[in-house]
């Protein structure tokens, strides 16, 4: 890709931390927050309404669940950079890339197909539903699927550093700010984090019956946080207290699916950037992926922490 915004510009380390440290620091990152380009499950900020055409907001929206993982803002950002969400007057660079998420035209039909809900037949660069799914998919086979390296995967849009550090930090002020979490919900997105590889057993609630199963997990979670909450799904969601639809997430909300709000069959705990901890299924064991809000079946969140005692 070559941008037509675009500015330019001019070791990792692992270690075993002891459960109780592991746990004192990830209250400390959950409370300070953490910027990773806009979490998946981000409510557009009073800027993103104000600089992105309204159609294109919901079509940046609208494409990001085609990989698993990417939040909307990131293809947002991008949209930004290379054409102005499509206000450049011409919006074809000297290199050859077309239409507004700037695309070599043999770039884009590597990513073009299947032609995505509303894209054009045969589909083009110039269209911005086609576009935008096109990006979608190239930065997914590039690092961006799960969050595995995002920071690659907006390389291989366009290979400068300096235009990645730009991509992430306009996603970030397209994410409305999520509220802070309290040290309660920080307490119970902690415990969790050091319940990873525990088995799943049904009807489990801790390792000394063997595992949990997704409900025991996150009532064992608010226990530790000096909290009490029902113990089945069902009845964690019926507590509530519920989040509107569409606000932002923030560490410790418990997240809901089934088939319909009085058919809860499965909860996860959200730990912040677009990724949840839960206890899956039998054969499986309590594990970090995508929070999956965008998944046909998320019936919505609740915030534990908001309890009478949850401030504490």
């Amino acid at each position: 890709m070559s941008s037509l915004f675009a500015k330019t510009a001019g070791g990792i380390g692992c270690a075993v931390l002891a459960l109780p440290l592991l746990a004192a620091l990830t209250i400390v990152a959950l409370l300070g927050g953490l910027s990773s380009g806009g979490s998946m499950a981000a409510s557009p900020s009073k800027h993103a309404v104000a600089d992105i055409p309204a159609y294109l907001l919901a079509l940046y929206q609208r494409a990001a669940p085609e990989c698993p993982g990417l939040s909307w803002t990131v293809l947002a950002a991008i949209g930004k950079v290379e054409t102005d969400h499509g206000r450049h007057p011409t919006m074809v660079s000297s290199a050859g890339a077309v239409g507004p998420m700037q695309f070599l035209p043999s770039t884009f039909k590597a990513y073009a197909y299947p032609v995505p809900p509303g894209g054009k037949k045969p589909p083009t660069p110039w269209d911005p539903v086609d576009a935008v799914y096109a990006a979608a998919r190239l930065l997914c086979a590039n690092g961006a699927k799960n969050g595995k390296n995002l920071r690659r995967a907006i390389w291989h849009y366009n290979h400068d550093d300096a235009y990645v550090n730009q991509v992430l930090k306009i996603g970030d002020r397209y994410a409305a700010a999520a509220p802070a979490p309290t040290e309660a919900a920080a307490k119970a997105v902690a415990f969790a984090r050091a319940q990873l590889g525990t088995p799943y057993v049904w009807g489990g609630d801790g390792p000394s019956e063997g595992g949990f199963d997704c409900s025991g997990l996150t009532q064992a979670a608010y226990r530790a946080a000096g909290i009490s909450i029902p113990r089945v799904a069902q009845a964690q969601y019926d507590a509530g207290p519920r989040l509107p639809k569409g606000a932002p997430l923030a560490p410790g909300d418990l997240l809901f699916f089934g088939s319909s709000p009085s058919n809860i069959t499965h909860v996860s705990l959200y730990t912040g950037g677009g990724h949840a901890i839960d206890a899956p299924r039998s054969g499986a064991v309590v594990r970090q992926g995508p929070a999956n809000t965008n998944s046909p079946s998320f019936q919505g969140a609740t915030r534990p922490s908001l309890r009478e005692g949850g401030a504490r």
